[in-house]
């Protein structure tokens, strides 16, 4: 670390202890001119406080009845397409805003909340909140259409929550919708050759509103920010200055894994501090493992790494964290360009926290998740429930996948130091394994869907089981020796 960069860090890290522990997710998006595979990337850790449960389905294209509607929580509905894309679902049960998903066509949309400044309520029959992304699943074959379908519905029926950022991308754009409670809206297109980190605050700041190639908002944008006094009009327009919660966009909890993100990924990261890029230039060309490492990071290396004393646990009580106490999920979304897409789309998963958990991928051609990949019911667990998954012993079971993350990850926070290493050197060399196989797999893959294509999906689901099951082997070896 650079003196001359950090010399506040010792009187931001008294700010960012005392800031406490908060539920955040964070997303770091990569263009395709920024990738090693010319590709978009998109990575999110999904934060929330258990107990939860993470279930993944891939949900086949369906038909709908003429005159089906999609209802919507607050009471509206809308009319159903006759036909909805096949998707990949990582969803959790009881949660409005936390479900992720990867369509046929390559469209991906995962979201971090981001509260807005915005106090009327402005709704039609109760508005649209966790609907909004799976109908932009469901119909949209990019990822402008899909920023334009959305903006239709938060126009037509106002957004439920407080303000969100939606990341939409597919193989050759990314989109950050940012959502404000109500009308109002605004989507930028990442740039291609830049990665961008969102954290819980807006991150979009001046922008050219007449750049319609990079920029997509409601009309009024900006005459409602300059209506309402958070915009003057004869400055450009910052649109996180004119809508952020001023509470979020301050709070250390945000920037700090914004500027976490930035400092691994960045060619010259920015100093540590709020009022952060957007997106930087990386410091090479970025790939699947370069985000899985960024999504487990805890500030190692700087001093705002702040281990418990006892067990080098780094998660209770460290603020601003990108794995956090509260992570229940990990993605990597490898959205490869060409043909077969159920090929070129790979959906990395990691259950749990991922500085413990390991990366499985999933072609977008598997038939289903494995079943212990589905398993849970509609609703999040109970206390109970949850209890029961995370007390001892440990026990490795492919058909509890979830609920076996969740326990190992216990056993491991007790002693975090003493275990980490071996752990990571057994998971990491699983993940490195899949990424050195994927081209030659993935070419026997194609010259079979040719002949059988039924052999083809099921020979990709045997190539996720047995990683996750060389996963699980790992995760009983490193506790067998303790």
């Amino acid at each position: 670390m650079r003196p001359s960069r950090f010399a506040a860090v010792p009187i931001l890290l008294v700010m960012l202890l005392a800031a406490g522990t908060a539920c955040a997710c964070t997303t770091i998006v990569v263009g395709r001119d920024a990738s090693a595979d010319g590709c978009v990337l998109v990575a999110h850790n999904e934060d929330d406080a258990p107990p939860e449960v993470v279930l993944h389905r891939k949900v086949p294209r369906r038909t709908h009845d003429a005159g089906a509607r999609v209802r919507l929580s607050g009471g509206a509905s809308l009319a159903q397409a006759a036909g909805t894309w096949a998707l990949l679902w990582s969803e959790m049960p009881g949660e409005s805003y936390s479900d992720s998903y990867l369509n046929e066509w390559g469209v991906c949309l995962t979201s971090n909340n981001c509260p807005s400044r915005e106090d009327r309520v402005d709704l039609t029959d109760g508005g649209i909140g966790k609907m909004l992304r799976r109908v932009v699943a469901d119909r949209a074959k990019t990822a402008r259409e899909g920023v334009r379908l959305a903006g239709e519905l938060v126009e037509r029926f106002g957004y439920q929550a407080p303000g969100r950022t939606l990341i939409i991308a597919d193989p050759r754009e990314a989109w950050l919708l940012c959502l404000v409670r109500g009308r109002h809206w605004l989507a930028w297109r990442v740039p291609d050759g830049e990665v961008c980190v969102v954290a819980n605050s807006y991150v979009v700041r001046e922008v050219d509103l007449g750049d319609a190639g990079r920029l997509l908002a409601a009309a009024d944008i900006a005459d409602y920010a300059a209506e309402r006094g958070w915009h003057d009009p004869a400055e450009s327009f910052d649109f996180a200055r004119a809508y952020a919660s001023p509470n979020a966009a301050e709070h250390p909890t945000n920037w700090g894994r914004q500027w976490a993100g930035l400092r691994l990924l960045a060619a010259d990261p920015p100093a540590f501090g709020p009022d952060l890029p957007a997106s930087v230039r990386p410091k090479r060309k970025l790939g699947v493992t370069d985000l899985m490492a960024a999504l487990r990071d805890h500030y190692e290396g700087t001093d705002l790494a702040h281990p418990h004393p006892e067990t080098g646990d780094p998660h209770p009580g460290r603020p601003g964290t990108l794995c956090s106490a509260h992570t229940q999920t990990a993605f990597v979304a490898q959205l490869r360009t060409g043909e077969p897409r159920d090929l070129k789309l790979v959906y990395w998963v990691c259950l749990g926290r991922p500085c413990t958990g390991c990366f499985v991928p999933f072609h977008f051609g598997v038939p289903d998740f494995p079943a212990g990949w589905r398993a849970g019911g509609p609703d999040r667990p109970d206390p109970d429930t949850w209890r029961a998954w995370v007390a001892p012993p440990f026990r490795p079971d492919a058909q509890a996948a979830y609920a076996t993350a969740l326990n190992f990850q216990v056993r491991v926070d007790g002693m975090y130091g003493q275990r980490i290493g071996a752990l990571r050197d057994r998971l990491d060399g699983i993940e490195a394994r899949a990424a050195w196989l994927q081209e030659s797999f993935e070419d026997t893959a194609r010259r079979l869907i040719r002949r059988d294509p039924d052999a083809a999906t099921a020979m990709l689901l045997d190539f996720s089981r047995g990683f996750h099951a060389a996963a699980l082997e790992a995760m009983s070896e490193t506790l067998s020796e303790e």
